[in-house]
């Protein structure tokens, strides 16, 4: 529906918008390979809207698809841990903050393709911790959800949950991010080729299914025949996750073979409305918090500086003492250089195909390489 003035309403314009797609999960659990996946369902539904692909991971060696922005292009994965030395976390922590100082233009690049694409694909580091809990995480995932419908792809090993102890900890780790990120969320059981979701569905709408299973798993009793602390922790924990299953989308999908991803992109569109609905008044109730408290800063500071004026006038002796001296000034040029993000799809880059029958040395030669066969 239009606005009163005129102008496209707020639904209106977002319908414009891609959808931002986060995905986040457990180092194994299928990530890239699931990022690869949706990108070859989205190109064979329609080839002229490609997803646009963001690569988070700076120390992936390999990823099984074209990412459009690589933030190995950018930073230098080995050489942070060189230079600050580092581990191997600290390293991934401290590239994605260097990459997160220049997410403004991974934002305008994404703005530009904004009437070309449908989906914003983010494929997260393996090491979940360093995305969701660290600063530079929390800045990109905010940014991206002020310029455009977001939504939380939470991807589980499905194999790997089968035990009850293993499934609760999935849990209550979507949880936390849901709540920390206050986005849209949905829980992309993965690898249903291997292992069928069943299980798990079974076990968020049914507490007494989750507590059978729980009282036949090995290791819940102690040797008198009691339930350990540990069965009767997860039991309460079940039920205080109650609320949480109940407002949960879950799919169930398979990285190799395809299955579940039209299920899985019919809970990202009904994840837009959501977002509408839910994310952005509270998107504008904290920008507008944010504009009074910065008000409110404006004129302290303002008042500050006319009492420290009024001061100085009073007391001008003092005041010439804290005069600026430009002989003191250090003129040693500033280190720091100009990164700028890297967008593949707009300009040959770095590894782009190239026939190497057609590559010389110099201008100058004239060799052709013949084709095999």
């Amino acid at each position: 529906m239009a606005s009163t003035d005129g102008e496209p309403s707020t639904s209106q314009t977002l319908e414009k918008k891609p959808v931002a797609v986060i995905v986040i999960g457990m180092a194994g659990a299928g990530k890239s390979t699931f990022v690869q996946r949706i990108n070859s369902y989205l190109n064979s539904r329609d080839e002229l809207r490609p997803p646009y692909i963001l690569n988070l991971d700076p120390a992936v060696t390999h990823v099984p698809y074209e990412a459009n922005i690589d933030i190995r292009d950018t930073i230098n994965y080995q050489e942070v841990m060189k230079q600050y030395n580092l581990g191997p976390n600290g390293g991934i922590l401290t590239a994605l903050n260097l990459f997160t100082t220049k997410f403004d233009q991974v934002l305008d690049l994404v703005e530009k393709r904004s009437d070309e694409v449908d989906h914003v694909i983010l494929d997260t580091p393996g090491q979940i911790e360093i995305f969701t809990w660290s600063a530079s995480g929390s800045i990109i995932t905010d940014a991206i959800a002020s310029s455009m419908p977001a939504v939380v792809a939470y991807v589980i090993d499905t194999p790997r949950t089968t035990a009850p102890a293993t499934f609760m900890s999935n849990m209550l780790y979507a949880c936390s991010i849901l709540y920390k990120t206050k986005l849209p969320f949905i829980l992309v059981f993965n690898k249903i080729d291997v292992q069928p979701h069943d299980f798990a569905l079974e076990w968020m709408t049914d507490f007494e299914a989750f507590q059978e299973a729980l009282a036949t798993h090995g290791g819940t009793r102690d040797a008198e025949g009691e339930p350990t602390y540990m069965n009767s922790l997860m039991n309460s924990m079940s039920l205080v996750l109650d609320e949480f299953y109940k407002n949960l989308k879950a799919v169930g999908v398979s990285s190799v073979t395809g299955q579940g991803l039209k299920e899985f992109f019919d809970a990202v569109e009904d994840s837009r409305g959501e977002y509408e609905k839910d994310y952005l008044p509270e998107l504008e109730k904290a920008r507008k918090a944010k504009e009074a408290s910065l008000k409110a800063a404006k004129e302290d500071s303002m008042n500050r500086m006319l009492k420290d004026l009024a001061i100085d006038r009073q007391n001008p002796e003092f005041a010439a003492r804290d005069r600026w001296d430009p002989e003191e000034e250090n003129d040693d040029d500033d280190d720091d250089t100009d990164i700028n993000i890297i967008d593949r799809s707009s300009e040959p880059w770095p590894g782009q195909y190239v026939d190497i029958t057609k590559v010389k040395r110099h201008e100058d030669e004239q060799m052709n390489w013949p084709r095999p066969g």
